[in-house]
């Protein structure tokens, strides 16, 4: 369960999920602001004559854009560039409480087992433990570097490095936003706009590594199979290896198209694939042998008209949103091709952040959109590749 990895698909005897008609709700946390929150939801009639993707809720609430989404168990989790967490209950999308505020605009968050880490744009990641036994569900126990890393390193000159011109910063601090978090056996990763990929160990949130990573500002990161990637503004795309007890050290470099901006990565669960979706709107695939020292292009598709924002893949499908307000939903073909197979339209503005189910519904899979139009949609998307092109366009309620 976590941001844009793919997640073996399991399969479910539901039938077509089917939500109540359109309600409003306010939102069961004490610390409800001015925007409170409200979901509509919808039947699942097919919109415009088609039934291969349905609009199922709108949900409102942030008062800033959503910059990240992550599945915690029966919870979704909608972060925002104005610091709040939301955290809706399934399947009734009901808002169930709200936290983070004050703590510096959300720029991602991931989950692992009871833990939720949020990063922010003041340079730091907070650890929240969840616990249904306690009143605050959402706790906050910690923060990222933790003060024992600080008070076991701050004495030693050699923990210190430049940052920028007369600024200097221990190795374990970040120097300026943290743009995106990956988990991968037993490890956190952060990647920054200061350039630098970070490494934290889970069980006692320590920092191990700090790799000098790229020219320009990380914008995602995705693991597989002990391989950390890195997609950058500097047009690059770098896997991290890490060997038993060695550091991590550089496995590959894919390049993408010349002075193009990548925002994005996801990798197939083998980790043999792995896209890259850039500021051009193109879609690009690698394909790399058992080893992983040799890559090729087996994708390039103008997949946007605008920036790619954010992509995710679930089995075999790969949805990507973008800055032109839409969800491209793609099929991948045996050997890394993509082949188009819907577009879903109804954001008001860019979309920036994905997450789907990986429990097969009906026949299909839910996906989950965030957007600088403060909304989060829940979609339906059917599982057919014997389909044509289909569109449909997400019904415009406000909250």
């Amino acid at each position: 369960m976590f941001n844009s990895m793919n997640h073996p698909v399991s399969e479910t005897p539901h039938s077509t999920p089917s939500l109540s008609a359109t309600t409003s709700c306010r939102g069961t946390s004490s610390d409800a602001d001015d925007s409170p929150a409200t979901s509509h939801r919808f039947g699942l009639t097919p919109i415009s004559g088609f039934s291969s993707y349905r609009s199922l809720a709108v949900l409102y609430g942030h008062i800033g854009s959503v910059s990240s989404l992550a599945l915690c168990g029966e919870f979704i989790l909608s972060a925002s560039q104005a610091k709040d967490i939301i955290v809706w209950q399934q399947p009734n999308l009901r808002q169930f409480t709200k936290f983070g505020q004050g703590d510096g605009s959300v720029k991602a968050l991931v989950t692992v087992a009871n833990k939720v880490f949020t990063a922010h744009q003041d340079s730091r990641i907070r650890v929240w433990k969840v616990s249904r036994s306690s009143e605050n569900v959402f706790k906050l126990v910690d923060s990222l570097p933790t003060t024992k890393d600080y008070l076991g390193k701050f004495m030693k000159q050699s923990n210190y490095v430049q940052t920028r011109r007369h600024h200097r910063r221990l190795w374990i601090e970040h120097a300026d936003s943290i743009s995106c978090l990956a988990v991968h056996n037993g490890l956190i990763y952060s990647g920054s706009w200061d350039k630098t990929l970070k490494v934290w160990r889970i069980s006692d949130l320590k920092c191990l590594e700090s790799i000098k990573a790229h020219d320009d500002a990380i914008n995602g990161l995705v693991a597989s199979r002990g391989i950390v990637y890195s997609a950058s503004a500097d047009g690059k795309i770098k896997g991290w290896r890490k060997e038993g007890k060695s550091p991590h050290f550089l496995k590959g470099i894919l390049e993408g198209h010349k002075n193009v901006s990548l925002n994005s990565v996801v990798t197939t669960e083998e980790g043999w694939l792995v896209y890259g979706g850039g500021s051009d709107g193109f879609v690009m695939g690698w394909l790399g042998n058992e080893e992983f020292n040799s890559w090729k292009i087996v994708c390039e598709v103008k997949a946007h008209q605008m920036a790619v924002l954010c992509m995710y893949l679930v089995g075999d499908y790969l949805c990507s949103g973008s800055a032109d307000k839409s969800i491209r939903v793609w099929k991948r073909e045996v050997g890394g091709g993509l082949s188009r197979v819907g577009v879903i339209r109804g954001h008001e503005g860019p979309v920036k952040c994905l997450q789907a189910s990986p429990v097969s519904v009906g026949g299909g899979f839910m996906l989950y959109s965030g957007s600088l139009d403060k909304s989060l949609r829940v979609w339906w998307v059917a599982k057919n590749s014997n389909r044509k092109e289909e569109s449909i366009q997400g019904l415009h309620h406000k909250g």
